[in-house]
């Protein structure tokens, strides 16, 4: 055979159909109940999760199979799916189960572990959804799959690449599992630094240089902040081509930072003076919402008479006493966002929403100097600056390991990870 690419001199290439006794399952009859009152693992392709299967879904009797084209798989039987959005997916099982009729099923021969088996189907799953056939939710079959090529080493090899995969693999796992706390844990930072924030821990030393007496905080309403109520925006009907006016959607601000893409272009005339233009330093606050996003808000950081912005978002603008970007994350605290939800009216049916009353209504603690105000918001950029910053890094790195699992199972499937034995002979 000649192979797909090349491999060391002492391996060889095969079909996996020569390396694996291959066969399906089946579905018993719905219409009998006592068929899925057994006590036989009965695997379908959504439980297929890359590794071993010890438990199922669903259970079915001796008699259901007996009664069907269900039959029983010995343990480590390694499973593929076939057919749909699940093609490619694979599975071991850790006990004796059988499968329905999307699942192929392999039992390795003599000549290749079963681990080893599993790892390169796992690596092929590519390779099987470019074979499928069909229309939206293409299908492989058995006889594709036995067809499909598979480099084998010596034996001995083959469990030297399995053992050494899958040590790589639980490092990146165990790191994948301590940034994936790093991205679990980054809102809940958030809502602590944001208490601390506004509880005065964060300006306290800066505040003891300067007499605590001379900075005090107090207690206002949102509305004795702002310079003017807070005013609804305007909705007209978008159009498919480029104007002179765009007007921004709740994309914009959904994220808690302001995102100039998110638009659509009207056609209409805005006067100069309207409310609807926006400035820098005008706080969007989302006055529609679900329930999880109403009430969210962004300050907004585009140029003056760029955008106006749309009738379910609030515009507020802060008195010249106040620094926006200090009322803006205290609008960020756990105690404000709960008060949106809290006070949104809506049904299941309906979007929630918030009302000028309901916002001009927010209790809100800050520093009565600006001065201080602007030192928080220095330290919140820097503190919150840092989380998002690792965060993105975590992200970044936890999107890279399944590209790195590739490039290991495709290395250890070229020979490449420095394991191979010359002397040995190949089992075919």
């Amino acid at each position: 055979m000649e192979g797909l690419y090349p491999i060391p001199e002492n391996w060889r290439w095969a079909s996996l159909g020569q390396v694996a006794k291959w066969g399906s399952g089946g579905t018993p009859s719905r219409k009998k109940a006592e068929y899925y009152t057994g006590n036989i693992s009965w695997i379908k392709t959504g439980e297929l999760n890359d590794g071993f299967i010890y438990e199922t879904e669903e259970h079915i009797s001796e008699e259901a199979v007996a009664h069907s084209s269900a039959k029983i798989f010995p343990p480590h039987t390694v499973v593929i799916a076939m057919y749909g959005a699940t093609i490619g997916k694979t599975g071991i099982m850790g006990v004796e189960a059988a499968t329905n009729q999307a699942c192929a099923c392999a039992t390795a021969l003599p000549m290749i572990d079963y681990k080893y088996l599993f790892h390169y189907a796992g690596s092929q799953k590519e390779a099987f959804i470019r074979k499928g056939k069909g229309g939206a939710q293409p299908n492989i079959s058995q006889e594709i799959i036995k067809s499909h090529e598979i480099p084998v080493p010596p034996l001995p090899e083959q469990r030297r690449i399995v053992q050494r995969v899958e040590s790589l693999f639980a490092k990146l796992d165990e790191a994948a599992e301590k940034l994936q706390a790093v991205v679990d844990g980054s809102e809940s930072r958030r809502t602590v630094i944001l208490h601390k924030a506004f509880a005065g821990e964060l300006t306290e030393r800066w505040r003891k240089k300067r007499s605590q007496a001379n900075y005090p905080w107090v207690n206002w309403w949102l509305a004795d902040v702002l310079e003017d109520i807070p005013r609804n925006g305007y909705s007209p009907k978008p159009v498919s081509y480029p104007t002179s006016c765009k007007s921004l959607i709740l994309s914009a601000t959904t994220s808690g930072t302001f995102r100039g893409e998110y638009f659509k272009y009207i056609d209409a005339e805005i006067p100069e003076d309207s409310h609807l233009w926006l400035k820098p330093g005008d706080i969007l606050l989302q006055r529609a919402n679900s329930i999880d996003k109403v009430g969210v808000s962004a300050v907004y950081t585009g140029g003056e008479h760029e955008y106006i912005y749309p009738d379910l978002m609030m515009k507020l603008q802060t008195s010249d006493s106040f620094d926006p970007w200090c009322v803006a994350y205290y609008l960020k605290t756990k105690a404000a966002r709960n008060y949106f939800r809290r006070n949104a009216v809506g049904t299941s049916g309906n979007m929630p929403k918030i009302n000028r009353k309901i916002v001009c209504s927010l209790p809100v603690t800050l520093p009565a100097k600006k001065e201080e105000q602007e030192e928080l918001v220095r330290i919140l950029d820097n503190l919150l600056g840092e989380d998002r910053r690792a965060l993105a890094a975590a992200q970044a790195v936890l999107a890279q390991i399944p590209l790195v699992k590739k490039s290991i199972l495709a290395r250890a499937f070229r020979g490449e990870l420095g394991t191979n034995n010359p002397a040995e002979r190949p089992p075919v």
